[in-house]
């Protein structure tokens, strides 16, 4: 259903159409391996899980390209599972990359204001 609206903007005003979005709506941006669509409530859930662990369940990998904005955590330090090890911004917003078992830092192979690559290793628990 499409309604009309009008808006004011540094007052102007314009007259414009808005089309009402049911709460089903599947996000067709967020695919997974199979490519296929899925619900808006499992997109987070999706990408949290895409997040980063190696095949030895060690290595914590950068999802996206972008820049370190900070690094919370020191060499040596022991981690909880979900606790925020890096700050990485990508697109303009701020990315949380966590914990996803409990373990040490063994390595952190990133500095603050460096730019990184989707699958760079980031950070190596043990």
């Amino acid at each position: 259903m499409i309604k009309k609206f009008n808006v004011k903007v540094n007052g102007i005003s314009y007259e414009v159409e808005v089309e009402e979005i049911k709460e089903n709506v599947q996000i067709k941006d967020i695919k997974t391996d199979s490519e296929k669509i899925i619900p808006k409530q499992e997109a987070k859930s999706q990408v949290n899980n895409n997040l980063s662990v190696s095949q030895g369940g060690n290595s914590i990998k950068a999802p996206m390209p972008g820049t370190i904005n900070d690094i919370k955590v020191n060499q040596g330090d022991k981690v909880k599972k979900g606790q925020v090890l890096i700050i990485l911004e990508a697109m303009k917003m701020e990315n949380e990359i966590m914990a996803p078992s409990d373990g040490t830092v063994e390595s952190i192979n990133v500095s603050k204001g460096s730019s990184v690559n989707a699958g760079d290793v980031l950070i190596v628990l043990k």
